[in-house]
């Protein structure tokens, strides 16, 4: 699941390593740790056994200054060639820190060589108003042998800033980590927290918060849906799309006062409470834009052409998505069955029956397939809640956890699996926070998928996985 370290000098006079894993038939997780003293700070690369963890691993040399041994890619990850050596994670590094401009270091992509393999950049500046991520295609005439993907150039040091912040003042951060995934990352960040402080959610608001995950992934959904439409020329379908992501926002607007559900969770519960008004203007929308939604797939079907340039381009293995840890859309398309909302439920999925939707293609076609099925099932989810709502509070107080507490918080989001671990400090802080976003796993994944595509394919092969630059990035 995750895999991450820790800088303890300061308590335990070491490092630690840390991995989590996923026990699915005790619908439960466990931890290992494994110390790093400062004398001899080095630890082995699972890479080679556990492709999986390979971000992960190489993200700790750049991020606390431990050696990886055995990895078959060390270089530098989060951080660019042009840092400095200091590691921002350690304790002893000062966030006000100001480091001098460095100068001469420059990345060097691994070279592919061949009789008329050429090499393609893309990026890290885009067309789009996007963040930047730089791509290297090496081609041999139109199909791609290889892609190279750097990342990072945003990174803002979030794990860095969430030690220095208030617990109250840290829903908020969590909410900047991904903007489109904003209620899911302040959630997961607040399960964490209410189980360090020993905190039960009331449950009208494990209902609310399930609704909000549930129009989050719509809205999401829907766009993609559109996008991925744009990127084969099928202008007329995103329009439909637009038109039904903008009711799903003019919603959140009214049940949250934002229309990207900010400010909407909070320790102990949700902000806001629901009335009958705003349960029938949940009602209404699932009326109306439950027929309009299966208008906008009966379109997308009816067009041979779009199912000609979506059926077996950017295939993704189930094998290659097992070896790589793969999660979420990409993951379901391409046979992986995993859902946290069924497997390891949270909020209020307990209370309610879906289907969660799995193919083995792994194309283009079948990414976007899930995304509509997930519109269909969170429409039904919606349903069984939003109308039965338990009476009671929205929101319970959260005391201070006690310091040196660990705890897991985790959501279902959009794209996949997020999860938080924290562990709490004197003073209501923490002392450590490791984010887990769905984007640092799945990345890799478009690296095999364009393999044997060509570029003009690249641009949907890439929307089928929308993966979130400023959630890797952190």
């Amino acid at each position: 699941v995750s895999l991450f370290a820790e800088d303890a000098r300061h308590s335990d006079e070491t490092f630690f390593i840390h991995y989590v894993f996923a026990i699915d038939s005790a619908h439960g997780f466990f931890i290992l740790r494994a110390p790093v003293p400062p004398q001899r700070p080095e630890f082995p690369s699972l890479t080679n056994a556990v492709p999986a963890v390979n971000w992960q691993e190489r993200e700790i040399p750049d991020l606390f200054g431990l050696k990886l041994i055995g990895h078959p890619n060390p270089r530098r990850c989060a951080l660019h060639d042009d840092w400095p050596e200091v590691h921002p994670l350690r304790k002893d590094f000062d966030l006000k820190t100001v480091l001098p401009p460095f100068e001469g270091a420059r990345h060097k992509f691994r070279q592919v060589e061949g009789e008329g393999v050429f090499q393609v950049p893309v990026g890290p500046v885009h067309a789009g108003i996007i963040e930047p991520g730089h791509f290297l295609f090496s081609v041999a005439g139109e199909p791609v042998l290889y892609l190279q993907i750097r990342l990072f150039y945003t990174h803002k040091g979030t794990e860095k800033l969430f030690e220095n912040l208030p617990l109250d003042h840290c829903v908020r951060l969590a909410e900047s980590i991904s903007g489109d995934s904003s209620f899911a990352h302040a959630t997961a960040f607040c399960y964490a927290v209410e189980r360090a402080a020993e905190v039960e959610v009331p449950p009208r608001a494990r209902v609310l918060r399930t609704v909000c995950l549930e129009l989050e992934r719509i809205y999401n959904h829907i766009a993609d849906i559109g996008a991925i439409a744009t990127d084969v020329a099928f202008v007329v379908a995103n329009a439909h799309a637009m038109r039904l992501k903008e009711r799903v926002l003019r919603l959140n607007e009214e049940l949250t006062g934002n229309r990207l559900l900010r400010g909407m969770a909070c320790l102990g519960g949700v902000r806001f409470d629901w009335n009958a008004e705003h349960v029938e203007a949940i009602s209404q929308l699932l009326r109306e834009l439950g027929p309009e939604f299966d208008s906008l797939v009966e379109l997308l079907q009816a067009s041979s052409s779009t199912r000609d340039r979506l059926e077996g381009t950017g295939v993704l293995t189930p094998q290659t998505a097992r070896d790589l840890g793969i999660v979420g859309i990409a993951g379901r398309a391409s046979g992986l069955d995993h859902d946290l909302r069924r497997d390891f439920p949270h909020a209020a999925y307990d209370r309610v029956k879906f289907t969660v939707p799995v193919y083995t293609a792994g194309d283009v076609l079948h990414r976007m397939q899930v995304r509509i099925d997930e519109v269909i099932q969170s429409f039904g989810i919606i349903r069984q809640l939003a109308f039965d709502l338990p009476a009671g509070a929205v929101r319970t107080q959260v005391a201070e956890p006690p310091p040196n507490r660990v705890a897991l918080g985790y959501v279902e989001g959009w794209r996949g699996e997020i999860f938080h671990w924290i562990r709490t400090a004197p003073g209501n802080r923490l002392a450590r926070c490791k984010i887990k976003d769905p984007s640092l796993q799945n990345w890799p994944a478009l690296s095999e998928a364009i393999k044997g595509n060509i570029i003009p394919d690249f641009p949907v092969v890439n929307k089928s996985f929308n993966l979130s630059y400023s959630g890797t990035d952190r």
